[in-house]
Formats: C-alpha cells, sequence, structure tokens
C-alpha cells in the first residue's frame, strides 16, 4: 500500500520536535501578549518537548508551514492537562485548534489517561470539543492545583477549568493517591 501524497490545505499534527521549539516559543508568546494565554519559557518548552504536537499546513508546493502547537502534560494516572493549546493567526477558524485537542485525547487514550483538563479563556472552544465548565472553587483534582503553584497568577487567577471524561478509558487499577497539593484561598 502506498501513502496518499499530502494534498494543498492538507492539515498534518504531528508530534513536536526540537526543531519547533521556537515555532512553539513566538506562537505562544503572540497569544500570551495579548492576555489569551501563559507565556511558555523557551526551556520549559524544551524540558517538556515530548508533550508538545505541532500542526502543519500544506502548501501548493508540498511544503508544510507551522500552524499551531499543543501540549498532553500528564499531571497523574488519571488526569491530564491540555496546555500551551495555540493556533497561528493565519490559520484561526480552520479546524487547527480541534486537530490538536484530538491528538492530545488520542495520545491520552494511548496511554490510559481517563480525564482531561484545560485551563483556558476560550471556554466556548472547549465545550465544541466535549469539554465540560466546572466550578474551580469545588474539588479539582490535588495534581492540578500543584501545577498552579508554578503559576504567576496562582492568586487571583481568571482562567476558567474545563474537564472531559474520555469514553472507553476505564481508571487505571490501584492508583495511588496524589500527594496534597496547596489551593489558593477562597477555593475549597
Amino acid at each position: 500500500m502506498t501513502a496518499t501524497p499530502p494534498q494543498e490545505g492538507d492539515l498534518r499534527v504531528r508530534p513536536a520536535k526540537a526543531e519547533d521549539v521556537q515555532a512553539i516559543f513566538h506562537n505562544i508568546g503572540h497569544w500570551a501578549a495579548q492576555g489569551k494565554m501563559l507565556v511558555r519559557p523557551m526551556p520549559n518548552i524544551f524540558e517538556n518537548l515530548r508533550d508538545f504536537f505541532v500542526a502543519e499546513t500544506v502548501g501548493a508546493d508540498g511544503r508544510t508551514t507551522f500552524a499551531g502547537n499543543g501540549a498532553l502534560h500528564i499531571l497523574w494516572g488519571d488526569i491530564a492537562e491540555v496546555r500551551g493549546l495555540a493556533v497561528a493567526p493565519q490559520v484561526q477558524a480552520r479546524g487547527v485548534g480541534r486537530a490538536l485537542v484530538a491528538a492530545c485525547e488520542a495520545e491520552a487514550r494511548r496511554v490510559g489517561i481517563p480525564t482531561l483538563f484545560a485551563w483556558t479563556y476560550t471556554v466556548a472552544f472547549f465545550e465544541r470539543c466535549g469539554f465540560t465548565l466546572i466550578d474551580k472553587t469545588r474539588g479539582l483534582h490535588p495534581r492540578v492545583w500543584s501545577e498552579c503553584l508554578r503559576c504567576p497568577f496562582f492568586v487571583g487567577c481568571n482562567e476558567n477549568g474545563v474537564i472531559k471524561r474520555l469514553d472507553g478509558v476505564p481508571m487505571p487499577l490501584d492508583l495511588p493517591e496524589p500527594p496534597p497539593a496547596q489551593v489558593p484561598p477562597g477555593i475549597r
């Protein structure tokens, strides 16, 4: 069986490589400068490179162009965070974000993580991807808060939490309890 050659306009999602880090860094930086997401320092992107996926579009000449990035960061055996999700400005509203979320979901399924979580300012987008808005003042997974401790907006966070339970992915057996985490003031 021969592979189908890429067609102009095709969207491809693949695991990120070291050569993608600058594009990921600049793409996240573009949206962070507008207050639409948190900045990710370049060393953080390199350290978490295996978490990232890159979306590319195929041009008429067959060459690919960077279209966006997203990451699946495993927090514990039962939950992973979709983070660093950013679509390049020139390809907004063309399915790039949805394709990146789908890649994160497929990876979570592959490794047996039954729940996805994200902090976001764009709740409607995540709802279209099957996520549900949650009340972040109640019962979030302790590992979510342990990640928040590193955030400069730990106190006074204005992002929204969304969650998705993946159908058909069972809860891992004999999962140890996560370590206790500090939670922000006003959060139970």
